[in-house]
């Protein structure tokens, strides 16, 4: 196998994509930090760097430590800020796309923890559109941290400082939850993550 470029170097050093623990029935986990991406160190979200680095990134790393074996995958939310750490909707479908259909169908579920109004809306009514039906159809909102551990197996996923905080600050303000009240670290919460401009000019740059 060639050797990893720079940008999924990048990504190895970030621990933006780590496979890790399993769920409560075994399945491999695949745990994304939607915090801890580089997207403007890979050239800004949706970017062909960005598409290029998740997909490379995924062959040479994911796919191998996954195997044969049926997957989940979690995907951390939490303080995600456009622009700043979110790849765009069309790198997110490239990486997806680019996997062989053989392991797109051993995809169990997609945990989203910490989705925000703006992303359930997003999804909502355009996500279908965006992503196939077998995607789609896979997607489970998960608000808060203890409603993970009913599917995944508590001690075992490494859950970042930052998850935890966000997840502490939902308790303390339930209306976050709602967009209705802003997060006292961000000032605005999860409005821009999902910014539907953004996400349908990266998905113009995929196509």
């Amino acid at each position: 196998m060639d050797a990893m470029t720079e940008q999924e170097i990048l990504l190895e050093k970030k621990r933006v994509i780590t496979v890790q623990g399993r769920d409560k029935a075994g399945r491999p986990i695949v745990r994304i930090v939607g915090k801890n991406f580089p997207a403007r160190e890979l050239g800004g979200g949706g970017g062909g760097h960005v598409e290029a680095a998740l997909m490379g990134y995924v062959r040479r790393r994911v796919l191998p430590a996954i195997g044969d074996a049926e997957f989940v995958v979690v995907y951390m939310h939490s303080s995600v800020k456009r622009g700043e750490n979110f790849p765009g909707v069309g790198a997110v479908r490239a990486a997806y796309e680019s996997m062989p259909a053989t392991v797109r169908e051993r995809l169990h579920a997609v945990y989203f923890l910490h989705p925000g109004l703006q992303s359930r809306l997003f999804f909502s009514t355009l996500g279908r559109f965006l992503f196939s039906s077998g995607l789609y159809g896979k997607l489970r909102y998960v608000s808060r941290l203890e409603y993970l551990w009913a599917h995944v197996r508590n001690g075992e996923l490494d859950v970042p400082e930052v998850v935890r905080w966000h997840d502490d600050e939902l308790e303390r303000r339930p209306l976050m939850d709602y967009g209705i009240e802003a997060s006292e670290r961000c000032g605005v919460f999860d409005a821009a993550s999902m910014d539907s401009t953004a996400s349908l000019h990266s998905l113009r740059c995929a196509s």
